[in-house]
């Protein structure tokens, strides 16, 4: 069964290039493909080591009625696959959402459904 069979959740592009940054290091990983409640797509210049987990920053862009950014989603992110993109230097990464706050869970499925 392929990873793309295997999401529950539906997930969402964004309209511009939101950037994901490690807490920890204070540098960005990569910018957002996709997103849905369950984890993301990231696009970025270095591979992630494999079942790597960081704990992430992302502000998602305004949408419908909420026309300004919003203050940054943070999660704890697990890297679940990775491979080139069709872009020569660039790495496509799967992650899982494993760690969320209850009120940036809110805040992600209230963005999922205005996006």
């Amino acid at each position: 069964m392929s990873s793309s069979n295997q999401r529950r959740a539906e997930r969402k592009r964004t309209s511009v290039n939101a950037i994901v940054t490690d807490v920890i290091s204070g540098l960005p990983i990569g910018h957002l493909g996709n997103i849905s409640s369950t984890g993301m797509l990231l696009i970025s210049a270095q591979a992630p080591r494999s079942d790597a987990l960081y704990q992430v920053s992302v502000t998602l862009p305004g949408s419908g009625r909420m026309l300004t950014q919003s203050q940054p989603i943070e999660a704890g992110i697990k890297e679940q696959w990775h491979e080139p993109a069709a872009s020569s230097g660039q790495i496509w990464a799967g992650y899982r959402i494993v760690a969320i706050t209850d009120a940036d869970a809110a805040r992600l499925d209230n963005w999922l459904a205005q996006a």
